[in-house]
Formats: C-alpha cells, sequence, structure tokens
C-alpha cells in the first residue's frame, strides 16, 4: 500500500507558506523566487502560441525545436557533448526532472550522496524512488566546499549516485573546478553516476559555473539537470529538462515523462523557445542587479543584526544562509530547534518570511535562509523590521 511514502517528509518550506498566508503585508524572503518578470521574448512567444492554437498535444519527450535548442545551450554553454537531440527530456521544472531522474537510477535500497545541508526535495525525491539518502557535510568554514575525504567515506557497496549541487541551494556555495574534477575522479573510482543539479547556473557573482558533464568522459556518467525558473523567471511556468546519454536510463525516463505529465504545457515550451531564441541580455541584467541585492541585503544585516545573524556573503544562487548567534534568547523556548524558534519569531514579530537551516539538513541547523531575489523595496522593508526586532542589541 505505498507505506514507504509515509516516511517521504514535507519540506518545511510548505508549513512555512501556510504561515506566511497568515500575516498581513508580509516580507516574502521565504520564497526562492525572484521578483523580475520574465522578458518579453518568452511572453510574446507564448501569447503567439496560443493565438496559434498551439493548445494540442506535442511529444511526450519535448517539442523538437525546443529540444534542438537546448542541446545547442548544452553543447555551446555548458561544454557538454550532446551529440544526438534525443539525449535531452523536457521537464515539468527541474523537481519533477529530479523526480524522473530519481525512480529512472535508483532501485530500492540504493544509497545516493547528498550534500548536507541540501535543497529538501533532493532526499525526498530519493526517497520517493526507496532510495537512501546519505548525507555528506558542507561546512561554512571550508566556503561550503565538500570535505573529498569525507565524501569518499561514506561510499558503501550500495552507493549508486553522487548529487551535486552547484551554485548551492541553500548555501550560495560555487563548487571550484578543481573540487569537481576530484569529485569527477571519486565517481569514476567508484563507479557512481552523478546527478548534476544546475539550476542557478547564470547566478554566479564569484568564480565560475563548471558542469561536470562536460569533463572528458563524464557525460556517461552524468545527468544534469536545469530550469528555466532562476535564469529567465519562469518559476511559475515549470519548466525544466535533463539530458541522458545512456540510452536504457534514457527510455526509463521516456517512460516516468509519459506516466506523470503525458506532456509538459506546450504553450509554456513554447516560451522556453522564445527565451532561447530571443537575446539573452536578461541573463547578465537579472545577475547583477542580484548581486546588488546581495550586497544591500548583506549590508543591512551588518548594520541592524550584526550580533544577530553573521556569514558571507555567497558565491552564487540568490539566498543569505546566516548562522544565528547562539546566545539569542527570545522566542519560544519550547520549541527546541534553534533554527525553527528563530524562523518562527521572524514571522510572528517581524511578518518576515525566511526558512529554518534545519529543513536543509542536520548541518544546517542554527542557520536561517533568507532569499535576497526579492525587490528592494521588500528587502529594505524586512531590514527594518529587524531593526525593529533586534535594534536594541545590534552594534553600533
Amino acid at each position: 500500500m505505498a507505506s514507504f511514502l509515509d516516511s517521504v517528509p514535507l519540506s518545511g518550506i510548505t508549513r512555512i507558506r501556510d504561515m506566511m498566508y497568515s500575516v498581513t503585508d508580509p516580507y516574502r524572503l521565504d520564497q526562492g523566487d525572484v521578483s523580475f518578470d520574465a522578458p518579453d521574448t518568452v511572453k510574446s512567444a507564448m501569447a503567439r502560441a496560443i493565438v496559434d492554437n498551439h493548445s494540442h498535444y506535442v511529444q511526450t519527450t519535448g517539442i523538437p525545436r525546443l529540444r534542438e535548442l537546448i542541446a545547442a545551450k548544452l553543447r555551446n554553454t555548458n561544454g557538454i557533448p550532446v551529440d544526438d537531440v534525443d539525449d535531452v527530456l523536457v521537464t515539468n521544472g527541474g523537481i519533477h526532472g529530479l523526480y524522473i531522474i530519481c525512480r529512472a537510477l535508483l532501485e530500492t535500497g540504493d544509497e545516493v550522496l547528498i550534500p548536507d545541508p541540501a535543497w529538501p526535495p533532493a532526499a525526498g525525491n530519493i526517497l520517493a524512488a526507496q532510495g537512501v539518502p546519505v548525507g555528506y557535510g558542507l561546512h561554512e568554514s571550508d566556503g561550503w566546499q565538500p570535505r573529498l575525504d569525507e565524501v569518499e567515506s561514506k561510499i558503501t557497496p550500495k552507493t549508486r549516485v553522487l548529487y551535486l549541487n552547484s551554485p548551492s541551494n541553500p548555501s550560495g556555495g560555487v563548487l571550484t573546478r578543481t573540487c569537481i574534477e576530484q569529485l569527477a575522479a571519486i565517481a569514476e573510482k567508484h563507479d557512481l553516476w552523478v546527478i548534476s543539479d544546475e539550476a542557478y547556473e547564470d547566478v554566479v557573482f564569484d568564480g565560475e559555473h563548471v558542469s561536470i558533464a562536460s569533463l572528458p568522459g563524464m557525460y556517461e556518467r552524468t545527468i544534469p539537470l536545469y530550469t528555466f525558473s532562476k535564469s529567465y523567471a519562469m518559476t511559475g511556468l515549470r519548466l525544466g529538462y535533463v539530458a541522458i546519454r545512456d540510452a536504457k536510463i534514457r527510455d526509463r525516463s521516456k517512460k516516468l515523462l509519459f506516466y506523470t505529465a503525458s506532456n509538459i504545457a506546450s504553450v509554456v515550451q513554447y516560451g522556453g523557445i522564445g527565451a532561447l531564441e530571443g537575446s539573452q541580455d536578461c541573463i547578465g541584467t537579472f545577475r547583477t542587479e542580484l548581486r546588488a541585492r546581495r550586497d544591500l541585503f548583506y549590508a543591512g544585516i551588518k548594520e541592524l543584526a550584526g550580533e544577530i545573524f553573521t556569514g558571507q556573503p555567497p558565491a552564487g544562487a540568490f539566498y543569505a544562509f546566516l548562522r544565528i548567534n547562539p546566545g539569542w534568547t527570545e522566542g519560544d523556548r519550547a520549541t527546541a530547534s534553534a533554527s525553527w524558534r528563530m524562523v518562527e519569531y521572524l514571522i510572528s514579530k517581524g511578518r518576515i518570511g525566511c526558512v529554518p537551516g534545519v529543513d536543509f539538513g542536520a548541518n544546517g541547523e542554527g542557520y536561517v535562509r533568507f532569499c535576497f531575489a526579492r525587490d528592494r523595496k521588500e528587502l529594505t522593508g524586512a531590514l527594518g523590521s529587524m531593526q525593529g526586532l533586534f535594534g536594541a542589541t545590534s552594534a553600533p
């Protein structure tokens, strides 16, 4: 009776959303959503698709033109040797892509190495495929780079997959090229598959984005995962894609695509065509503004809540993953988790949405994640609210 699903947790983010709907005039720094609008190239392509009556079934794996554009982007931008457009499967956002990958790769009891902290659906989708997530620690003191000896020490005869996420949600860490090369060597040595979640590929402030599938020999054992959500401000439209060279895994994934979606919304796919065929200027424009918002938010934290929260600005993604001062004593002491206690306090007293670090894994306890991709007015409003809460104890 599918009782294994009873052990699959819902992300605490769903609880936060419910809490925020009860708040008047909230500051929605809990949602990983940019405040930008999708570019006109996307909107006009979708409007044209509606006028042209593209409202019928399309190919399960994706509209051919969209898949052609994706394959070219993977070759030219990511350096991944995608020789055949059939490698590309269009999905209903990144989370759907991760679901079908996990179901296509894992047998019951197979272990997957995942970072801790990590985006909650990483563990959730592994569990939903009856796999076993095994955390390897990421630490602020290491710049959120994995300790390679720890990663390798977690490998057992049941380990099948190494899951990577760079830039990282929630930490904002960007894996260095050297680190990625070393992780690739570990995967080859132990004959592991790699799932490479690159949702934030275009949000890198410091360093470079390196796709592990671009390294020699790695595409054969790597399934890279992408989304239009962050690069083109299309979060609600739900459009993502994966690339799978292995024919057996790809055929399994096609079945899962059909049985979970039949096909991805046709009009949305035409929006994806517009995104890739049109000017890419929005990507740089978004990144420049996100950098400015990052700097604004961290300057405000230092000035207004510097004794409560600490942390360095992230190298990528658009989250402030801040450590809570262990000496902070406000909030409901009946709440055992310091990160949940802080989140409940910020929501109830300050109208500030955020996510407890522990929701991302045990190593996230004692942290809180804020999204600084919201507009500047919302960020400054949240900072002002923090000043009212913490001003008396902040640094002068």
